[in-house]
């Protein structure tokens, strides 16, 4: 493949974005630390530097060696590439007079053509920095300026080296889009061949020549990645995929039968193991988040292993990880290497030995539901919101019983279903009940009554990183109160949680 572009990440915390932005001209990326520079650099046809908390005026700034490819390669620095470029090679970097946040216009474009074309002056342009290039670095030509940034943009004379002040994978860049395709495009001659198509025939390829006629256990979530990763290896090697699927009896209701009925209809070698009473024994008595979190983990291990030895000859894991968990596991502060868990496994015991497979480990969020979109999954399973892990454990604050589970699975059904007979469950990025440990009084057929508290959430977000409340109409919210009220019994009042991620987090625990 000559047709990758290289992202190095100087730490931003928009660098996923521009993953996101240059894999939505259908062109394949990929994230590297700033001090791993991949050693075969030859495959990839185009470099972009992210930007950076750092400033390239500190003594600890990060400094790579760009000789394998400045000169060598297309090359677009952003932020704080931009003013590495000017600061380590002739130019020079001082702080900025005034905080340079937020929106800004382009007041001037010296050049109409390459990374400017078809974009105008007054487009707007996002800034985030607390420094400014004060001169171009040698052979530098200016590009473009804002009213306050004389040096918003430049060019390298002799190289096909370009450098930007401001973030054009933001939203708020109008026109980033279109200077990324100018770079990419048109100045890089990158093609647009990364279509979930091709990535479906490649992988389904990819995965027959490793996988041959081994055998591969997946464990089944429920979930769209796990979903589609086994739909991609169900294609590559049939009835040699093993699928499990557990109730932890800790899902939606209905969850358990309706969704292995799905998976069966999809053609897939599932088994559904009913483990309801081993969770919920492990779970007795414990009121701590992470306890709880500890004990689902082992109790799926112990339930995953029994049922993975009793296929016989497995070489295989198989696992739903997406490429943000791979961006984590190599970021510039974090390990070297990680090899991510599973999200319902938790860790396999080592005597499993087993190698890993995870054919969506290079796929954002939302491309995983444009490739199981192409390999015929239906919306049902597609666009199914977010679930934790561990399932209810998580949304009863404090500890476990069967009743408690009960009451919080007819409050969740009724305020899902409720959402999608309302057309606002597609609007909604996630959306959940929560039971709370609190009993409120309340007033029924003239007697007093202590029963139980819920809190129903709704946010939107793309990601998770971030996330807003959403503002469900108030004939919406009185509707589903009314009818988790009247038809739940144990419950007496219902409250609607209006806070943003951050502060708070999506999940109560």
């Amino acid at each position: 493949m000559q047709n990758n572009v290289l992202i190095l990440d100087f730490g931003s915390q928009y660098t996923q974005l521009i993953a996101r932005r240059v894999r939505e001209l259908n062109i394949y990326c990929e994230i590297h630390p700033y001090h791993k520079i991949p050693a075969d650099i030859k495959k990839f046809k185009a470099v972009i530097l992210s930007g950076s908390p750092f400033s390239v005026r500190a003594e600890d700034a990060p400094h790579p060696d760009l000789s394998v490819i400045r000169g060598h390669k297309p090359l677009l620095a952003v932020c704080y590439g931009a003013q590495y470029l000017a600061h380590f090679y002739g130019g020079s970097v001082e702080r900025s007079d005034t905080r340079e946040y937020g929106r800004a216009k382009l007041s001037k474009i010296v050049e109409n053509n390459g990374l400017f074309q078809n974009i105008s002056t007054g487009s707007q342009v996002w800034m985030s920095h607390g420094d400014s290039i004060k001169k171009l670095p040698e052979n530098g030509i200016l590009l473009a300026s804002t009213h306050d940034v004389e040096n918003a943009a430049y060019r390298i004379d002799g190289e096909q080296t370009y450098a930007i002040q401001f973030h054009p994978e933001v939203y708020h860049t109008t026109d980033g889009k279109q200077l990324l395709e100018n770079f990419l495009v048109n100045i890089a001659g990158v093609e647009q061949s990364w279509t979930p198509s091709a990535f479906v025939e490649t992988t389904v390829n990819e995965l027959k020549a490793k996988l041959k006629n081994d055998k591969v256990v997946l464990g089944l979530s429920g979930g769209v990645d796990s979903s589609v990763a086994a739909m991609l290896l169900h294609k590559a090697i049939g009835k040699n995929l093993y699928c499990i699927f557990v109730n932890n009896g800790l899902l939606r209701k209905d969850e358990f039968e309706n969704v292995l009925h799905q998976y069966k209809d999809m053609g897939l070698n599932v088994k559904g193991v009913d483990a309801s009473a081993r969770f919920l024994g492990a779970l007795a008595g414990l009121s701590d988040p992470e306890l709880k979190r500890k004990a689902i983990g082992n109790a799926f291990i112990e339930v995953f292993d029994d049922e993975a030895h009793q296929i016989q000859d497995v070489s295989w894991l198989a696992q739903g990880t997406i490429y943000p968990d791979v961006i984590e596991s190599v970021s510039v502060n974090g390990p070297s290497v990680t090899i991510k868990s599973h999200h319902n496994v938790g860790g396999l015991p080592d005597f499993m030995k087993l190698k890993i497979v995870e054919p969506l480990r290079m796929l954002f969020k939302d491309e995983v539901r444009r490739v199981g979109a192409e390999l015929g999954i239906s919306q049902d399973i597609l666009g199914r919101h977010p679930f934790p892990g561990p399932g209810l454990a998580i949304r009863i604050l404090g500890d476990i019983t069967p009743e408690k589970v009960r009451i919080l699975q007819e409050v969740d059904a009724i305020f899902i279903n409720n959402l999608k007979k309302w057309n606002l469950y597609e609007k909604v990025w996630q959306a959940g009940a929560i039971l709370l440990p609190v009993d409120s009084v309340g007033v029924m057929g003239d007697e007093r009554t202590y029963e139980k508290v819920v809190a129903l959430r709704a946010v939107e977000s793309t990601d998770g990183m971030t996330a807003d409340w959403v503002n469900l109409p108030y004939e919406f919210l009185q509707e589903t109160s009314n009818y988790i009220i009247n038809r739940v019994k144990g419950v007496n009042r219902v409250v609607y949680d209006i806070s943003s991620k951050p502060p708070a987090t999506i999940e109560w625990e």
